[in-house]
């Protein structure tokens, strides 16, 4: 996976951190996704951090 795509995903009230690919030509704007967290045990949002 190239380095330059890489993002990191991040849930603000728990702390935890996924990293995933984008396709900056095509996504502009901050990426945000519904992941699974481990600590609260259930889908919430991450949004998109500095590296």
């Amino acid at each position: 996976m190239s380095q330059t795509r890489l993002v990191k995903v991040a849930n603000k009230k728990t702390g935890e951190v996924y990293h995933t690919s984008k396709n900056k030509k095509k996504v502009e704007r901050k990426l945000k996704l519904m992941k699974y967290s481990k600590k609260l045990r259930k889908h919430v949002e991450f949004a998109e951090i500095k590296k």
